[in-house]
């Protein structure tokens, strides 16, 4: 296969030629090919149409729902939504019914995501039996599965007991797993509705107080570096947040952060006004929306490093969990397939990153914290032929009808976007080209 024409990290034409599943050459576009008919030798000559090239993406916080919840996302669809988004892996989380807790359950899901093969899933492991928080799980076990399990994760729910977190920590350093940990202490949340502050007052909701997040930030930055390990904080989102990240940094531990696209454009005054009214439920999040404060805060700290990488949090509910009384609605929203816009329009179009910092927080380092091999590397010769066109020129309207996942809970319905992802190639096969599903 040929794939003429694109522009590897917004740089110059080239022409990409894939075999057997690698990149083996890269050459300057040539002007007169583009468009034309394959080689007799080639399979396949795609004309990207001057599209950027990147890595493809790499998402280390996925509900995939399955098994328990097909009602609301599948293996299937799910991956099927995260080709559409650009992305070739996925992480899929712990939080299931049953839980995925047991070598058993992180295969089942395993093998489920090499059956479909939109994209590669990589199971997260559970930290406690049950996401209960009072017995550490089969963590070994998980490691040592075929899904070869190297992130455990209770998310949705925090590893608040300090002596247990501790115990995981020190647990996972004999195979370099990371505990990533959903940063709520839950003593401070109890029946929050949204982010306490000025927004939460008027609407008489109760307010969900940023310190809830940073406590937990702190303490853990302190015990993993007190038993040597590996922490990565879910779903950051405020700027308190951000600032003891940075000192723990500064400090050289191994600590790295994820921030949601949703953080990084929406706030809390949508609970309040919105172009779909007040209350609605589509804006209720685990953590919730912030204030612009807290934005500008997270986009200058995934700029400047403090924040590693970009993740979604898709977060799959059916209708009948969202389209209800704000207080009884389930929290989260979907991401995968509006991801890469969004991230453009937070973080590209307002100069803080360029296309080759885009894809170190959304394939090189994620891929890194996962441990995955074949995943997140440099668009060169002999590396695997994992690769996401994207037009950043486009402008589309979100529809979330036409999502290929199952479910519709987006705050962009009606928005306007940049970008589009074009194609997307899983060790040189097609998942997704012009936009639809391969």
């Amino acid at each position: 296969m040929i794939i003429r024409n694109v522009r590897i990290l917004g740089g110059e034409p080239v022409d990409i030629r894939v075999s057997h599943g690698v990149i083996a050459a890269i050459t300057p576009a040539d002007p007169q090919s583009a468009g034309s008919q394959a080689h007799p030798e080639d399979d396949l000559v795609l004309d990207g149409q001057g599209a950027i090239a990147l890595p493809g993406l790499v998402d280390l916080h996925t509900h995939l729902r399955e098994p328990g919840r097909e009602d609301a996302e599948t293996v299937q669809t799910g991956t099927q939504s995260a080709a559409r988004g650009g992305y070739t892996a996925v992480h899929a989380m712990a939080n299931t019914s049953p839980v995925a807790d047991t070598a058993g359950v992180v295969e089942q899901v395993w093998r489920l995501g090499r059956e479909f093969a939109h994209c590669d899933v990589h199971p997260v492991g559970a930290v406690t039996v049950g996401l209960e928080g009072r017995q550490l799980a089969e963590l070994g076990a998980m490691a040592d599965s075929a899904a070869r399990v190297r992130v455990f994760s209770d998310d949705g729910k925090c590893v608040d007991d300090a002596v247990l977190m501790r115990r995981a920590l020190e647990y996972v350093k004999a195979f370099d797993g990371v505990i990533a940990q959903h940063a709520q202490e839950p003593r401070l949340t109890g029946g929050a509705q949204m982010n306490e502050g000025v927004v939460s007052g008027r609407l008489g909701l109760t307010g969900w107080p940023a310190v809830a997040e940073e406590a937990i930030i702190a303490r853990d930055c302190l015990l993993a570096a007190h038993v040597g390990s590996r922490l990565h904080v879910c779903h950051v989102s405020t700027a308190g947040s951000v600032e003891i990240l940075r000192w723990a940094k500064s400090k050289g531990w191994n600590i790295t952060a994820e921030v949601t696209p949703h953080h990084l454009l929406l706030t809390d005054a949508l609970v309040e006004d919105s172009p779909v009214g007040a209350y609605n439920p589509i804006y209720k999040v685990n953590p919730p929306l912030r204030t612009e404060a807290d934005v500008q805060a997270l986009r200058t700290a995934l700029a400047d490093g403090t924040i590693d990488i970009v993740a979604t949090d898709h977060a799959p509910h059916p209708v009948e969990d969202k389209e209800t009384e704000w207080s009884a609605a389930a929290m989260g929203m979907v991401g995968l397939e509006t991801a890469l816009s969004v991230v453009q329009e937070a973080m590209v179009e307002t100069g803080l990153l360029d296309w080759a910092g885009l894809a170190q927080r959304m394939s090189v380092a994620p891929a890194r914290i996962g441990r995955l091999a074949g995943q997140g590397q440099p668009l060169e010769v002999g590396a695997p032929a994992n690769i996401t066109l994207y037009d950043p020129s486009a402008r589309t309207e979100v529809d979330p009808s036409a999502f290929a996942s199952k479910s519709r809970n987006t705050p962009y319905e009606g928005m306007t976007l940049p970008g589009r992802v074009v194609a997307t190639f899983l060790r040189g096969r097609p998942t997704v080209l012009e936009g639809k599903l391969a």
